[in-house]
């Protein structure tokens, strides 16, 4: 968290905060600032008004626009909000929780250095976008993070089993079982894990379960990459 400027949590729950300080805001505020933060080129005002209250008229929504931008342009010392050809954006002094980790994530997935705090940045990527928020425009938003969260998470559970920290990387892998338990990808690399530590009753057991998992959700069967890996052990 930034200890000096402005810093916009959406990750777990929704806080403002300035030097620290957490700065309350009504909810038509809060929601405008959490639509700019996942827009980062803006919004315009009419299509802002009507996302944010689909249910109310165009007067009423504009209204309600006019009463959140006020609220958000006066959050602390510093403006949150500003203009932009019509547009409005998130203020660039406002630092976004949802940045930090995407930009993160995105290091995990590509070929660069380790991360410095594996652990931490699991953590991080286990967080849901505003999860208790019931706004539909949030839907899509959600999925996008889920999929930018998972792909991290299992290059991060990968790069950890080539390293031999095998408890981090199965907690890193079961991290992503739990965002998606229907996702293949993150079971099949926990399997992987138990083949590399010896544990072969651990990686069959955890192919049973996804298995079952299937056979009940969707009546499919794992794919054959993942039957391969435990075949030679439940045939020896």
């Amino acid at each position: 968290m930034s200890s000096n400027g402005v810093y916009l949590e959406l990750l777990g729950a929704f806080e403002l905060s300035y030097a620290g300080c957490r700065i309350p805001l009504p909810s038509g505020a809060q929601r405008l600032l959490a639509l700019l933060a996942v827009h980062a080129a803006g919004v315009y005002r009419g299509a802002a008004a009507e996302r944010l209250w689909p249910d109310c008229s165009p007067n009423r929504a504009s209204a309600n626009l006019r009463t959140a931008l006020c609220h958000g342009r006066r959050a602390g010392p510093l403006p949150t909000v500003e203009c932009v050809d019509r547009r409005l954006r998130l203020a660039p002094v406002v630092e976004v929780d949802l940045h930090r980790a995407r930009s993160q994530a995105q290091d995990a997935i590509g070929d660069g250095p380790p991360p410095d705090d594996p652990e931490a940045l699991s953590a991080l990527l286990g967080e849901e976008l505003l999860p208790e928020w019931p706004d539909e425009w949030l839907v899509l938003e959600r999925e996008r993070w889920d999929q930018v969260r998972l792909h991290a998470l299992e290059s991060l559970a990968q790069r950890l089993r080539r390293d031999g920290e095998y408890l981090a990387a199965l907690q890193t892998a079961l991290t992503a079982t739990e965002i998606d338990p229907i996702r293949e990808t993150a079971h099949r690399i926990l399997i992987e894990i138990h083949i590399a530590e010896g544990n072969t009753a651990c990686a069959v057991k955890r192919y049973k379960e996804y298995q079952r998992l299937l056979r009940r959700e969707l009546e499919v069967e794992p794919s054959p990459l993942m039957t391969r890996l435990v075949q030679d052990l439940t045939s020896a």
